[in-house]
């Protein structure tokens, strides 16, 4: 969620390409049906976006000025570290895999992170967004 928002809000869509959102895992599995539902709701498609390991952007070689981790508060130890020189920033947000309740009960809770998140980034790009910046990575 955090890589499509914020591509669409301080990316390729709005800002004009100011940032270019990446988003990596430690254990990357299979998208969460529910934030894909969440995203469609608000016109943002990620139903096909793969997911990554950290490692194998590692790998690569990219280089990016900034990496964002979204790990939960919990997990704030497991989340990635990405080798380089990038500017380091974390954003705690709970795991949509780890709500507990109905369905209505997940998808209401997820709305709430993908609302969050949103928050966050326009906060974000208030502060960034006037030069631009060409690359930065989100990790979960």
């Amino acid at each position: 969620m955090a890589e499509a928002l914020m591509n669409s809000m301080c990316g390729h869509g709005i800002a004009h390409d100011r940032w270019t959102a990446e988003s990596a895992g430690l254990t990357p599995g299979t998208l969460n049906p529910l934030a894909v539902e969440v995203m469609q709701e608000i016109g943002i498609d990620i139903s096909n976006n793969p997911t990554r390991d950290v490692f194998d952007v590692w790998r690569s070689g990219a280089l990016f000025e900034i990496v964002v981790t979204v790990c939960d508060e919990a997990s704030a130890e497991r989340c990635p570290v990405f080798p380089g020189p990038a500017l380091r920033e974390h954003w705690a947000f709970p795991d949509p895999s780890k709500f507990e309740g109905s369905y209505e009960d997940h998808l209401a809770q997820t709305r709430e992170v993908r609302d969050a998140i949103r928050s966050k980034i326009e906060a974000w790009c208030s502060d960034h967004c006037l030069a631009k910046k060409p690359d930065l990575t989100l990790a979960d």
